[in-house]
C-alpha cells in the first residue's frame, strides 16, 4: 500500500543538484520494521556524518542497481546491524514517499518477525527496542508513517 507524499522540512530548500525544470530522482530504500517476541520494535539512530544524524529512525538503506528490496534490506541489516535476515522471511509492508531537502525518497517498509543473530552497532549507531508511545528523540519524518500505523493497528477505530 502506498501513501500520500510526505514533506519533510517543507521550508528548507530542496538541493539536490538538479534543475528545478526536470523532476528529481527518486532513492528506493528497504527499510525493515522489526518486530520482537514480545510486540517492540527496533528503532536505531542515524550515525554521525549521515543526513540527519541522531535522529531516530527503522533501519534499512539503499536499493543498489538491480537489487530486490528484499535482498537489500537483508544486506542492509547485516551491513549495519550485524544480523542475517533470510529475504523470504521479509514481509513488503507499505510504501512511502518522503520529499527531503536532500533527496526525495520512497521508503519500502517490510515487517520482520525473524533474523539471526546479536544487534551489533557496526555504524556507532544506538538503538532502543521501542514500545508506543516512543520515548525517543528526534525521530526522523519517514518514520512517523510507521509510528501511526503501529498504532492504528493496535488500537483500531471505534465504531
Amino acid at each position: 500500500m502506498s501513501e500520500p507524499l510526505l514533506t519533510a522540512d517543507a521550508h528548507l530548500r530542496r538541493d539536490d543538484g538538479t534543475r528545478a525544470d526536470v523532476p528529481r530522482k527518486v532513492v528506493d530504500v528497504a527499510v525493515g520494521v522489526l518486530i520482537g517476541a514480545d510486540g517492540r520494535f527496533l528503532l536505531t539512530s542515524r550515525p554521525e556524518g549521515k543526513v540527519y544524524a541522531g535522529y531516530w529512525e527503522f533501519p534499512g538503506g539503499k536499493l543498489e542497481v538491480g537489487e530486490s528490496v528484499e535482498a537489500a534490506l537483508a544486506r542492509e541489516l547485516n551491513e549495519e546491524l550485524g544480523i542475517t535476515v533470510n529475504p523470504a522471511h521479509v514481509q513488503r509492508w507499505r510504501e512511502q514517499m518522503v520529499d527531503y531537502p536532500h533527496a526525495l525518497v520512497r521508503l519500502h517498509f517490510c515487517r520482520l518477525y525473524q533474523w539471526h543473530g546479536e544487534l551489533q552497532a557496526r555504524e556507532g549507531q544506538r538503538w532502543v527496542w521501542a514500545s508506543l508511545p516512543v520515548t525517543v528523540s528526534p525521530v526522523l519524518p519517514g518514520a512517523l508513517p510507521v509510528l501511526r500505523w503501529l498504532g492504528e493497528e493496535h488500537d483500531p477505530p471505534s465504531a
